[in-house]
């Protein structure tokens, strides 16, 4: 399943509610700052794929890179 950017904020939103994180604890368990982590949820910035990783590890969800499926 490929997912937008927005899908990707709203999932890591609604999984901080499950788990009853809030950022700043988020941004200490995942070793990224919470400046990244706001502009992130805010999408307003452009995360890394490791800064990525890293909260989604945290999660409990995981990062997938698959091949685009073509037409042919």
């Amino acid at each position: 399943m490929t997912m937008t950017y927005e899908e990707i904020i709203k999932t890591i939103k609604a999984r901080k509610e499950i788990l009853a994180v809030n950022q700043e604890y988020l941004a200490e368990l995942s070793g990224i700052g919470i400046a990244t982590l706001k502009r992130l949820e805010s999408g307003k910035g452009n995360i890394t794929l490791k800064n990525l990783q890293k909260v989604a590890d945290v999660l409990g969800l995981e990062v997938n890179i698959e091949l685009k499926k073509t037409g042919k």
